[in-house]
Parts: C-alpha cells; sequence; structure tokens
C-alpha cells in the first residue's frame, strides 16, 4: 500500500493555508473553533465556531486573531463573518456555570456545543490550543490556532464581539465595575470596585481576587463551588494562597495558575 505524501504547511503561507491544505485532502468542511473570556473574572466564558467557504468567497479582508485587531475592526471583520461562513456558532457559557463546573471543563464543553450546533456538519475540525474529545470527525489541537488557521481566527472574532457586547450590556445592569471598558479583565480600576462594592452576580467566585472579597472567609458561596473539590478550609489557610481557577469535575486542588493568565492575550491589562 503506497502511503500518500506528508502535507507540509509553513506557518509563514498565510492564514488560510493549513484550511486549503485540508481542503486538497478532501476535507472540504473545516471548522474553527475558539473561546473568548477564560482569563476574565467575570462575566460569561463564550464559544464559537465557524465553517468558512472554499476558495476566495472565503478570504475576508482583515481577517485576523481578534485579539490583534481594533474593536472597529473586529465588528467589520464579524459582520463580514456572519454574511460569509457556511455555517457558524455561538454558546454563552454564564459565570456560575464556570464556577459550579470548573474553567476546563466548560471551555471544552462550550467549544463542542458550538460544533455540535452548525448547520454544516464538518468534515475535520480545527482549535485554538485545546483538543476536544467527543467528536465524531478528526480534528486538531493548534497551538495559537487563531493566527494560523483562518476559521479558528473566525471563531476568534464570533466569540470575542458577543461576548464584548454582552460585557456592554452587563455594564448598565450593575455600574461602578466598568465592565464596558475592561470586559471583566483584571485590571487596577476592576481591583479597586472589587474592594469597594464586594462581587455581583456576573462575578466568577472561584477566582481567587473574587473568593478574597466576597465576605466569605475566601470560600465561594456553595452554589458557586465547582464539584468534587474540598473547601473544608479557607484558601489563606490550606496553604493554596493563589486560590485555585477553574477546578474541573472530580478533579482535586492543585496549586493554580496566576488569575487572568491570558489577560494580555484577550486584549486586557494585568
Amino acid at each position: 500500500m503506497l502511503t500518500p505524501p506528508r502535507t507540509v504547511v509553513r506557518r509563514e503561507a498565510g492564514l488560510y493555508a493549513l484550511e486549503r491544505a485540508l481542503q486538497r485532502r478532501g476535507f472540504r468542511h473545516v471548522a474553527g473553533a475558539d473561546e473568548a473570556g477564560r482569563g476574565a473574572c467575570a462575566g460569561p466564558l463564550v464559544a464559537a465556531a465557524a465553517v468558512l467557504p472554499e476558495g476566495r468567497r472565503g478570504e475576508i479582508d482583515g481577517l485576523a486573531d481578534s485579539k490583534l485587531l481594533t474593536p472597529a475592526s473586529r465588528e467589520r471583520v464579524y459582520d463580514e463573518v456572519v454574511a460569509r461562513a457556511l455555517a457558524y456558532a455561538v454558546v454563552v457559557i454564564p459565570a456560575e456555570e464556570v464556577d459550579a463546573r470548573g474553567l476546563h471543563v466548560c471551555n471544552l464543553a462550550a467549544m463542542r456545543r458550538a460544533l455540535a450546533s452548525l448547520t454544516v456538519r464538518p468534515e475535520y475540525v480545527l482549535t485554538d490550543g485545546f483538543g476536544v474529545d467527543g467528536l465524531d470527525v478528526p480534528g486538531l489541537a493548534v497551538w495559537k490556532g487563531d493566527r494560523v488557521a483562518a476559521c479558528v481566527a473566525a471563531a476568534s472574532v464570533l466569540a470575542k464581539v458577543t461576548r464584548d457586547r454582552i460585557m456592554v450590556d452587563l455594564d448598565a445592569e450593575h455600574p461602578g465595575y466598568g465592565f464596558a471598558e475592561h470586559k471583566g479583565y483584571i485590571t487596577a480600576d476592576h481591583t479597586a470596585a472589587l474592594r469597594e462594592h464586594g462581587p455581583c452576580r456576573e462575578h466568577r467566585f472561584s477566582y481567587v481576587n473574587v473568593a478574597a472579597v466576597s465576605g466569605l472567609d475566601g470560600r465561594p458561596p456553595r452554589s458557586r463551588r465547582p464539584l468534587g473539590a474540598s473547601w473544608d478550609e479557607p484558601m489563606e489557610r490550606s496553604g493554596f494562597a493563589g486560590g485555585t481557577v477553574g477546578v474541573a469535575l472530580g478533579e482535586q486542588r492543585q496549586r493554580p495558575a496566576p488569575v487572568g493568565e491570558d489577560v494580555v492575550m484577550e486584549g486586557g491589562v494585568r
């Protein structure tokens, strides 16, 4: 049996090279999936999936990783993606579900749901950073996929613009936090507002900076605690001064990564 030649896709070949290579191998409908809001301590986690047309119609002027675009450019590209995509879907996971189920579990579940909601069945799936199991088609997790694959960049823009619009609406419902400006990420102004007002229901109580000002001795409310995690001792006394971020279902508490580790990547300020 002859082995088909290996396909090599070089980064410098451009944003559409990976999809074009897959399409030449017979995978006509390539879906990309990405999320926005993983590093925020307030607001929902939003995931999106998109399938772009083959050929020139699928080439969107200015398409790029949403974090590299200005707000005005993102809105313009968002409209182009919606107009041109063969299929797209957006899934919103509220803050309380992120707390109750864990960040990573919600992240994968949201991308899985977005992909399952596409009206055009993908033949291959590209995801940004994380592999998504439970799909009945082949897929590939691509490091910095929103800068490498057009369909992932399109999903990135859909997720980011959707989430930003939600945060602007939440700013009107919860004035005083500045959600319209920082979009729920950790900034000096957001930190000051948390200390002054305490958290609102849109904050993620499983994040250490929110739990610390919740008035609950460093514990999230019982309904917001990730399943399978032990909260017998407050975070400050348990040896985990950094708290916990996104504990997955059944996962034991581990020393966490810094809260909001992807703030800079998603357009916030440390």
